[in-house]
């Protein structure tokens, strides 16, 4: 099975306007986020609550703490929360109003205490890819995207390896991908 998509910067631009377009922009643009930003899976960012990413006092949380149950390797991490990307969740929050702390951050359409699962939020997110013409791209590319770009500017494959939340280097190298032009200027460094 092939490996999802890697998004280019530009790529991501054309998602959000996408996103930006359609009915629960705000919500769908900050799950997205979350995974090419932060490096959430589907599965994690599907799990949070109000009460994972807010303060008491409404704020974005500068770090959210993944409990075991919402890992795929049932192991604990802690996501560090960017600049950029607490200023998409705090916009997304102010819009949406927190009921209950223990609510899904990201409510269905259904009911804002049903939040999605995580074959649900995949189905989302490929629907929001198509609707961007990102052929390719799946759930995962997110993750993807975010340990890709963080390599290729310079981060070691040991930070890389924390912020995903894996057990060894090579879950981690797997997920890194080498452009064509990548390559062609590392044989021009000979």
């Amino acid at each position: 099975m092939a490996q999802a998509k890697t998004l280019t910067t530009t790529e991501i631009d054309r998602l959000l306007t996408y996103i930006n377009t359609r009915k629960y922009a705000a919500r769908n643009r900050s799950m997205m986020l979350l995974t090419h930003w932060a490096g959430l899976r589907v599965g994690e960012v599907a799990c949070l609550r109000w009460s994972d990413v807010t303060k008491s006092d409404g704020q974005i949380k500068d770090e959210i703490r993944l409990l075991p149950d919402m890992t795929k390797g049932r192991h604990a991490r802690t996501v560090f929360v960017s600049v950029k990307l607490k200023a998409e969740l705090q916009a997304y929050a102010a819009q949406t109003k927190c009921v209950d702390r223990n609510y899904p951050f990201f409510a269905s359409q259904k009911s804002i205490k049903a939040g999605f699962n995580a074959n649900s939020l995949a189905q989302t997110f490929a629907l929001l890819y198509e609707g961007a013409g990102l052929e390719g791209a799946s759930s995962h590319s997110g993750r993807r995207t975010f340990l890709t770009n963080l390599a290729n500017k310079g981060t070691a494959i040991h930070l890389l390896k924390t912020l995903a939340g894996h057990r060894s280097i090579q879950t981690t190298a797997a997920y890194l991908y080498s452009s064509p032009s990548q390559l062609r200027a590392v044989v021009e460094l000979v």
